[in-house]
């Protein structure tokens, strides 16, 4: 249902018996929502009329002198809008154009028509169906829908046009769902009034206001209602912290921003010291060791950076209210800076970019990182730590500062490990993630139980891409996440194609003697099977895996490997133990895997999700050997970039039997023989 609201005039409020000021005082009284008066500090410096108009019960009057305060206030700075030169994106028309058309409300990677970004309608008899999910949906979508993430677009294009309807349609669609989900007498619930979806909200109305407080739609009886609603927005946060993680981040972020950005709250000093209180907190206890977020989701990771990057610009500008509560937050950050900076894929310098810029790993979600928004972090990262050259580098696409190490990197701590030979267009760079996890992991973690599974980019080809994320958790059928997060799925080993039970990932080591780079980890995935990787990097051109599955099971040990798209570019090689790719423009790879029993290869259906909802088939195959009690299952793969993949001639051997000190073998690449040794 719309918001409809009084309209008072003098010409229309003429009755006999009073005067038009009084009838109208009267009707205002009505119309404006008083608990503005409760929220709101009427002592606050600025708001003596208002006070004086209040003690005199001409609450109207009242109210409309607080928002006259809020129109001409100055000395309070919001760092993320810009109200003298606004601007709104091609993509701030689109979803706010959709807005206006049959409720069509933008909820992020939710599309009834995907190519158009046409969002789904909520139109319901003329009438929004704030329940409303599209068929096959996961619970995202919902939680998604109550941020209400087409407000602030819909906000910037009103500020650069001008035109009322777009907050017309603001004031009616807001006021509509403040009176179908009201907040709950007690607790959260899972959608409108869970935690993530209020600090968004939060954090959403402080722009709004801003974009819309001149506006003559902004009237009294439609502020106090606005500011009242707000209030119950903060105070709720503060009310009901969540226990941990991104989400309790971006609820402190909220409170801090509505008690810099309102300081004439009653509350505002309390929504200001509890937010800085968890963000204090937070900044050190959410990042590991090694500077990664400890939920081991690269989309998370970065999302929490930029949360605490804001407050500091925030705190920057209003200094005379904050002081020095967010001054100690970036000697926590540098390290998950880099990690950024080395998770990154050399096509991130290409000019337009092609492919995957960052690794697919757990519920990473690909489609939110393009060239565009990884350089807003890295700048982000050159202003937080200008003496750090390298992150210059990367925020100026390597026109300025140095180029990065091109050293392996091991952050073990989180269980990430990279190899690379440059940051060009013809680099090669692989990223192995063997994580590690306390107790289980459950189905609705950011972190999937694939410990082992690697990437590999060369060229501008990630030729081993991740499975990716398909969906979030539903209250339904969750099968199609469940397929996703499946052990199997992953470039790893698998006993019996079964998911492994632990995720205590281990590294061994990482070795360097000139012509080779070794990685070197392990996981206890079952309780009687252990799997240990050494990936040779060698003369930094191509890669030589050696799995090793230890332990007393007896049954069926797969290595599993997932290839790029390309129906007729993938070339599955069963006999051979592999395969490979013969793309047009060169840039191939083979693997052929040997080992130190009987091998077979079997074909399988693979899958790659590089957003939620949207799923491409691709080739995978498993290598079975047969296990027994007492036996080590032993393999080497070798991964060989070329142009000509087929004609690339690779053998392999083990030089000796299974040792827990070390490995040692021979592989053989077109009459080559490099020996490699790693001693633990």
């Amino acid at each position: 249902m719309a918001l409809v609201f009084l309209a008072c005039t003098k010409e229309n409020l003429k009755n006999p018996g009073s005067t038009a000021d009084d009838e109208e005082q009267n009707n205002w009284n009505l119309a404006i929502d008083s608990q503005i008066f409760e929220v709101i500090n009427l002592d606050y410096p600025g708001l003596e009329n208002a006070k004086t108009f209040y003690e005199s019960e001409a609450y109207g009057r009242a109210a409309q002198a607080i928002l006259e305060y809020y129109r001409s206030r100055t000395g309070i700075v919001n760092p993320v809008i810009s109200l003298i030169n606004p601007s709104a994106s091609e993509d701030d028309k689109l979803k706010a154009s959709f807005a206006l058309d049959s409720y069509r409300f933008f909820v992020n990677n939710y599309f009834e028509d995907a190519n158009a970004k046409m969002p789904y309608s909520l139109n319901d008899g003329g009438t929004i169906n704030w329940a409303f999910e599209p068929v096959g949906a996961d619970n995202e979508y919902q939680r998604q829908l109550h941020r209400h993430q087409w407000f602030v677009p819909q906000a910037k294009v009103y500020r650069v046009t001008k035109d009322e309807k777009h907050i017309q349609s603001w004031i009616s669609v807001y006021g509509d769902w403040l009176e179908n989900n009201p907040k709950p007498a007690s607790g959260t619930n899972n959608t409108t009034w869970w935690q993530l979806q209020v600090a968004e909200r939060t954090l959403g109305q402080t722009q709004l206001f801003e974009y819309y407080k001149n506006s003559t739609n902004f009237t009294p009886e439609w502020f106090t209602k606005f500011m009242v609603h707000f209030a119950e927005h903060a105070d709720f946060l503060v009310e009901y912290p969540y226990d941990s993680g991104n989400i309790l981040i971006s609820q402190a972020s909220a409170l801090v921003s509505a008690g810099v950005l309102f300081p004439e709250f009653k509350q505002a000093a309390n929504w200001r010291n509890t937010g800085f209180q968890i963000l204090d907190t937070e900044v050190k206890n959410q990042f590991l060791e090694d500077g990664m977020h400890y939920e081991l989701d690269f989309s998370y990771h970065i999302s929490a950076i930029a949360d605490f990057y804001e407050i500091m610009k925030l705190a920057e500008a209003n200094k005379k209210i904050v002081g020095d509560a967010a001054a100690n937050f970036n000697q926590y950050l540098h390290k998950a800076a880099q990690v950024v900076m080395h998770f990154t894929y050399p096509n991130y310098f290409l000019n337009p970019p092609g492919g995957q810029l960052v690794p697919g790993f757990n519920d990473t979600r690909q489609s939110s990182w393009t060239r565009s928004v990884l350089n807003r972090n890295f700048s982000r990262y050159n202003e937080m730590f200008p003496q750090d050259n390298e992150l210059l580098y990367m925020s100026t696409y390597g026109q300025r500062g140095t180029q990065p190490s091109t050293e392996s990197q091991a952050f073990v701590s989180s269980g990430y490990y990279m190899l690379r030979n440059g940051w060009d267009r013809s680099s090669t760079m692989l990223i192995h993630s063997n994580n590690y996890a306390e107790g289980p992991i459950q189905v609705w973690s950011h972190n999937q139980p694939d410990n082992g599974t690697f990437e590999l980019y060369h060229n501008g080809r990630n030729f081993f891409p991740d499975a990716g994320v398909y969906a979030y958790m539903s209250d339904g059928d969750n099968s199609a996440r469940i397929w996703y997060r499946q052990t199997r799925v992953h470039n790893t080993m698998t006993l019996n194609e079964q998911n492994i039970v632990n995720a205590k990932g281990k590294s061994l080591g990482v070795f360097s003697n000139g012509q080779q780079e070794v990685v070197v980890t392990e996981n206890q995935g079952y309780n009687n099977l252990k799997h240990r990787r050494y990936i040779f990097f060698v003369e930094k051109k191509f890669f030589v895996l050696v799995d090793e599955g230890i332990g007393n099971a007896a049954g069926t040990v797969n290595l599993n490997f997932h290839l790029c798209e390309g129906e007729d570019e993938v070339v599955l090689s069963t006999a051979q133990h592999g395969a490979h790719t013969h793309f047009a423009d060169g840039n191939n790879i083979i693997a052929r895997t040997f080992g130190n029993e009987t091998l077979t290869t079997t074909p399988f259906e693979g899958r790659v999700s590089y957003a939620p909802g949207v799923m491409t088939n691709r080739k995978a195959y498993k290598i079975n050997m047969e296990k027994g009690a007492n036996q080590t299952a032993r393999y080497i793969t070798v991964l060989y970039p070329a142009n000509q993949a087929a004609s690339v001639q690779i053998n392999a051997k083990f030089k000796e039997s299974y040792r827990d000190s070390g490995v040692s073998v021979d592989v053989v690449v077109n009459g080559k023989t490099y020996n490699l040794n790693c001693n633990l």
